[in-house]
């Protein structure tokens, strides 16, 4: 009767499930923050990459590839971290702890290997350049909102606090009514 795989409710076998329910509403499921799914390998790519600027530590290189990506690829720690470890152990890169934190910097061999890439499109850029027309400068637009909200948030007074929930409350509303609407068809 159910599959675990199926990710469909038991109580409810004619809903859709959630990848046929995220697919229809473009958010790209199974795709770590929505953004298009970097191949395996793109992050040791882009470590080696980023290492070849300048020394960083994990949390550096999951901030700098979500910039140079323009937010259509943040990888996790998940994957960074176990990346530049596997990195370390195979001699292409050397940490030292420094200040709490353990930054990491190319060695010998890792300039070597990275300088024979140096043609390669950086992963970010791959990354970016599948990802759909407008999720980029839309997921930008969250970011920007988002920050605002936050100044809000700390900073403003009760009335203020008020009004710009009020104006989400609408916001949002139209979101879903844009949602509602039927694709536009291209006339030709």
């Amino acid at each position: 009767m159910y599959s675990k795989h199926s990710h469909r409710h038991p109580r409810h076998p004619g809903c859709r499930g959630r990848e046929e329910f995220a697919r229809s509403r473009g958010f790209g499921y199974g795709r770590g923050r929505g953004g298009p799914r970097a191949r395996r390998g793109d992050v040791r790519a882009a470590v080696l990459a980023l290492l070849a600027d300048r020394p960083m530590h994990g949390y550096e290189m999951i901030k700098e590839i979500e910039e140079r990506s323009e937010g259509a690829w943040t990888p996790s720690a998940g994957s960074i971290y176990p990346t530049l470890q596997m990195l370390e152990d195979e001699g292409l890169i050397r940490g030292e702890d420094s200040e709490g934190k353990r930054r990491f910097a190319l060695t010998e061999a890792g300039r070597a290997e990275q300088e024979g890439k140096a043609e390669e499109v950086p992963p970010w850029d791959a990354v970016r350049e599948g990802a759909p027309s407008g999720q980029i400068a839309l997921r930008n637009s969250v970011g920007k909102l988002i920050a605002a909200v936050r100044q809000v948030s700390h900073a403003g007074d009760e009335d203020q606090r008020k009004q710009v929930t009020e104006l989400l409350d609408e916001t949002r509303r139209k979101v879903y009514a844009i949602l509602a609407e039927e694709p536009q068809q291209d006339q030709e």
